[in-house]
């Protein structure tokens, strides 16, 4: 078996989503493949739409039904265990890809020995096969044999898993799997996934269709959603220090670290959930300070984060309640000047 395709499935069986996405992975310009679709405990009938396509191709798709919802991390893992194929790769369940994607990433590998293969993606809330914006999401300087110099890119600007091709053998031997139960769990494995490969190959091309929607992890936020990249940054260096490149790789994981489990987390918290909470944001600003003493000099951090947020971020730092007040006053009067500009208020 050449490629196993990993699809975690849950409830997107409306506006067939679901069939848009399998359609194009059942034709697929290659031969000698399977697509495990993984259903994580649905309520509606994407498991029933799953078992139509094992039907209509007995030959290339298996429908899996997980008893208990274990999140994509928990799905991932099932498909994992159940794959056998020398490569594989894995998709959402609301995304699509173009005929001939793992032709091309697989063509690719074979030409230059490469265990690690990626491409393009593109952003879309239609479902069709034209190309809108493109999302380079690698950088060409990260072809080729992995150094540690290209080892620190790939953990800085890696991109996405479901754009790449993995050796599955590379996956078994590290134990790669997947944390189960909460969101993000690509954040917390994608270093490992990159960086444990001896050769990373990228095709410029926008092969991914990234399907943008309003029940979409990354549109919705609460502060669950929150807890869970923290605890995504927790595990992340918790496999940094089980495959042993925490302190080859410190100021990038330490920059990755508080990108993910601080930074992000706080804005996303503040702007995004209704009722914040004092206490929230204090335990967040105190365990970050305790990870990274020094975060706020890490030469990334200094120079790839926004001046606004370094202002803000040493806001927090100094005090919690301050830096609350401050923010929602802002946020307050952006609204209000974001009003005006469209003459919601102020004109009669």
């Amino acid at each position: 078996m050449k490629l196993s395709i990993i699809v975690p499935v849950y409830n997107m069986a409306a506006d067939q989503k679901l069939e848009y996405c399998l359609n194009s992975l059942v034709n697929q310009t290659i031969d000698n493949y399977e697509i495990i679709a993984v259903d994580d405990c649905s309520t509606d009938c994407s498991f029933t739409v799953l078992k139509d396509y094992e039907a209509r191709f007995p030959e290339k798709f298996k429908a899996v039904h997980s008893e208990v919802n274990k999140r994509q991390g928990g799905a991932k893992n099932i498909g994992l265990r159940l794959a056998q194929g020398e490569w594989v790769g894995f998709i959402d369940s609301d995304d699509w890809i173009t005929p001939d994607m793992y032709e091309l990433l697989l063509k690719r590998a074979e030409e230059t020995g490469a265990d690690l293969v990626g491409c393009d993606y593109s952003l879309t809330d239609v479902h069709s096969m034209e190309v809108g914006q493109v999302v380079h999401n690698s950088k060409v300087e990260q072809s080729g044999v992995l150094t540690a110099d290209k080892r620190r890119s790939l953990i800085l600007d890696g991109g996405s898993l479901v754009v790449k091709i993995f050796k599955r053998s590379m996956i078994m031997e590290h134990e790669l799997w997947f944390p189960e139960n909460i969101f993000y769990e690509d954040n917390a494995l994608g270093n490992s996934y990159l960086i444990l490969a001896k050769h990373f190959e990228y095709i410029q091309e926008p092969l991914y269709f990234y399907y943008q929607h309003e029940t979409s992890t990354v549109h919705t936020i609460s502060k669950e959603r929150c807890e869970d990249r923290m605890e995504a940054g927790r595990l992340m260096l918790a496999e940094a220090r089980r495959h042993h490149y925490m302190e080859d790789f410190r100021p990038e994981l330490e920059y990755s670290f508080a990108l993910l489990f601080y930074v992000n987390t706080l804005f996303t918290y503040m702007t995004g959930v209704a009722h914040t909470r004092y206490r929230f944001v204090k335990k967040l600003g105190e365990e970050m300070r305790q990870t990274f003493p020094g975060f706020m000099e890490n030469p990334y951090y200094l120079e790839r984060t926004h001046e606004e947020e370094k202002k803000l971020v040493r806001m927090q730092q100094k005090s919690t309640l301050f830096f609350m007040l401050y923010y929602k006053l802002l946020w307050a009067y952006r609204r209000w000047r974001k009003a005006c500009s469209v003459g919601v208020i102020g004109h009669k």
